[in-house]
């Protein structure tokens, strides 16, 4: 049966007006739009489009938190990338929905391997955020062991930093520090969303320290015998986790019809190793 068609009153596009005027961030109106019930997509429309007609009555121009910049690589950007510190980085692929970009080449391998032994010794139980609080816990949907690098804390981090930032033009400062990541065989880390769910008791502590996560990047830092795959379960796709490649994937709400549900399939034989960079919208404390 098809879905009812949801119609964007005169009441709503005053409630919406309201909202921004009052320094509502768009983000938050659509959150409590789709709290009401609202469909993601009708939504979003409605904020844009709404807010567009009021500025051109108000002969305004459309501020940029309308449709805020987002990380990531220009539409038009070359095949191949040599990036200011000399590392050549290909795009092999892309997919518009979910905002998906796979590179090839974005660490050598002698920076993986220090990157695993930097790592190795550090390495305890993966979390996830615990969504009733905002603080972490251990969680059966990831079964890998992991650890946090602080930003900058080592010559190899910085170098990385500063190379993914030119790469996704995303500032080093809006970033989390990155995470090293060791799945054995059996390993998994069942489908889920970055993004923080509004709907959660415990996000409004989290956003506080850079507000929500915008996008992700995945770097493998090691080739698996068998399994350890990236899936896409929305859009059919799969991502080989193959040493010094990487991908990346955006979000511009948090919200499942950004289609960026993902998942890191079981790996067969061997061990996968990956880091891990989440981006913010805002700096990262």
């Amino acid at each position: 049966m098809a879905a009812p068609v949801q119609t964007v009153t005169e009441d709503l596009r005053r409630w919406i007006v309201a909202q921004a005027e009052s320094g509502c961030r768009p983000e938050d109106v659509i959150a409590a739009m789709r709290a009401s019930g609202w469909a993601a997509d009708v939504a979003a429309a409605a904020l844009e489009q709404t807010l567009e007609r009021h500025l051109a009555q108000r002969g305004a121009a459309r501020p940029a938190i309308v449709k805020p910049a987002a990380p990531g690589p220009a539409a038009d950007a070359a095949t191949t990338q040599r990036l200011s510190d000399g590392c050549e980085v290909r795009i092999l692929a892309r997919l518009q929905l979910p905002r998906v970009v796979v590179f090839g080449g974005l660490l050598a391998e002698a920076e993986c391997r220090q990157l695993v032994e930097l790592a190795r010794p550090r390495l305890s139980r993966s979390e996830t955020v615990d969504n009733s609080t905002g603080g972490s816990e251990v969680n059966a949907a990831r079964t890998s062991d992991g650890m946090f690098f602080t930003r900058g804390e080592h010559p190899l981090i910085a170098t990385l930093e500063q190379r993914i930032a030119e790469l996704l033009r995303w500032p080093v400062d809006h970033g989390e520090g990155l995470q090293i990541l060791r799945y054995r065989p059996g390993a998994e880390y069942r489908p889920h969303y970055d993004y923080f769910d509004p709907k959660h008791p415990g996000t409004m502590r989290v956003l506080e320290r850079g507000g929500q996560r915008v996008g992700t990047l995945v770097l493998y830092l090691d080739t698996p015998e068998s399994g350890g795959a990236t899936t896409f379960p929305d859009a059919g796709f799969e991502v080989a986790a193959q040493r010094g490649n990487a991908v990346f994937f955006g979000y511009d709400r948090p919200d499942p019809s950004s289609r960026t549900l993902h998942g890191g399939a079981p790996v067969v034989a061997g061990e996968k190793w990956v880091a891990t960079k989440w981006l913010r919208e805002r700096v990262f404390t």
